[in-house]
């Protein structure tokens, strides 16, 4: 039953270049979009309690919890579910931890859409992700880019994503991509693996 909506995870560690790819995927997929730091910029604004606790998690290279997340998810995945002729959905950078990951299994089969599930892993070093972000942070200037934030982030990528990607390379649905090549070499080999 392939004319599932194909649905695809993006991780990678900070500076991995996940924003480009996938913009370059969802331009050419036309994929619905879930981007849970971008939602969680957004839902930072909101100076409630939930917003003010986002923002010091953000600023201070920490991560939110996974119900906070997975609320955000959901409301997403519902709206999604509910259009026609969905083509697919993209997740930028989740799942990070196994709990989301487990969850997301779950909203998966919940919805019906567990059998055309890829998670893609743009991989670069922790070296080329600090010289990325030192760069990034001249010309961008974001809170979470700062160098101690930053070795959190790089920190937390080892100790809480790393199980991910062990847990879906179990199941076989991992695809690794090499990060540290040009962005169009990165971008034909998501294409090439994905079988597109």
């Amino acid at each position: 039953m392939n004319n599932q909506p194909l649905v695809v995870c993006v991780l990678g560690k900070a500076g991995a270049g996940k924003g480009t790819q996938v913009s370059l995927i969802r331009e050419r997929l036309s994929l619905e979009y879930l981007g849970s730091g971008e939602m969680l910029r957004e839902r930072k604004k909101q100076g409630d309690f939930t917003g003010k606790r986002i923002a010091d998690c953000i600023d201070n290279g920490g991560l939110v919890l996974t119900p906070v997340i997975f609320s955000l998810w959901m409301k997403e995945l519902e709206r999604i579910k509910n259009l026609e002729d969905v083509k697919g959905i993209l997740f930028d950078g989740s799942p990070r931890k196994i709990l989301e990951a487990k969850l997301l299994d779950e909203a998966l089969l919940w919805y019906n859409w567990q059998d055309n599930f890829k998670v893609i892993l743009i991989d670069i070093s922790d070296e080329e992700a600090f010289a990325r972000i030192d760069k990034r942070a001249k010309i961008e200037g974001r809170e979470d880019d700062e160098v101690e934030a930053l070795k959190k982030r790089l920190g937390w990528f080892k100790e809480e994503v790393t199980p991910v990607l062990d847990y879906y390379e179990k199941q076989g649905k991992l695809v690794k991509i090499n990060g540290e090549q040009q962005v169009e070499e990165v971008y034909n080999e998501i294409i090439q693996k994905l079988e597109l």
